[in-house]
């Protein structure tokens, strides 16, 4: 299980991931996150900036950015979403987030079905805030049914099977990246507020399994793809009891 680590300057811990973001995020004691959602999505570049405006009007330093949820065009290709992660990251570290090779900003970034975005977009950003005691709150990345690591394409799981039985077969590895990232940040579904899942695709009976699992938290379905070809099924979940929209 990868380590969770705490970020003091931003006042949240991270579960360790990859170079593009962290599995989830959990704020450390005293203070809570806070989830804001644009009311249409902002490009990348202008995204950032207004994040940046809007910490300073809350007194929060920029290191305080804890989470982000991003819209592109279309899916990229497996190298062409090396290639965005790069210009993402180097954002981070400017701000003195992403350092000695980790990054803890957990993130989704997914593909609207109707209406995407021209560019890559911010759709919501979480931060975090001073609190008492129980303020807390966690968000856990987005991922989809690839093995971090694996080989790609070949290890997806149900390649290429869009079938009720292959998108149960995604789903259910899926659910077991929620569970292993929420033990990680030693939280349960009992303490999830909003579960999101993102797919074009039916999922018939598993759709009673996944309501089940992750009460009490409610559903959101985003009628979205993954952001690289080929995937076709992703999750992220949140427990956060502040939310705004900008």
């Amino acid at each position: 299980m990868a380590a969770l680590q705490a970020f003091p300057d931003g006042g949240y811990s991270f579960l360790e991931g990859g170079f593009p973001y962290s599995q989830g995020v959990v704020a450390l004691p005293g203070y809570a996150i806070v989830r804001v959602r644009f009311r249409t999505p902002v490009p990348l570049v202008k995204g950032f900036g207004l994040i940046e405006d809007f910490l300073q009007k809350e007194k929060r330093p920029r290191t305080a950015l804890c989470a982000a949820e991003l819209r592109s065009p279309k899916p990229f290709s497996f190298s062409g979403f090396a290639e965005f992660n790069k210009g993402y990251v180097a954002v981070l570290e400017k701000w003195g987030i992403y350092r000695d090779g980790k990054n803890p900003v957990a993130r989704s970034n997914v593909v609207p079905e109707f209406q995407p975005p021209k560019v890559p977009s911010f759709y919501a950003f979480c931060y975090t805030i001073a609190a008492k005691k129980d303020g807390g709150g966690f968000v856990v990345a987005g991922s989809g049914e690839w093995p971090e690591g694996g080989r790609f394409p070949e290890d997806i799981v149900a390649r290429g099977d869009t079938s009720e039985a292959g998108m149960e077969r995604k789903a259910d590895f899926v659910l077991g990246k929620m569970e292993a990232r929420l033990a990680g940040l030693r939280r349960r579904w009992s303490d999830a507020t909003v579960t999101q899942l993102y797919t074009v695709f039916g999922l018939g009976q598993e759709m009673l399994t996944i309501q089940k699992l992750i009460q009490p938290s409610s559903l959101t379905w985003h009628y979205c793809r993954p952001p690289i070809q080929e995937l076709d099924y992703e999750m992220d979940v949140r427990g956060v009891r502040f939310e705004q929209v900008l």
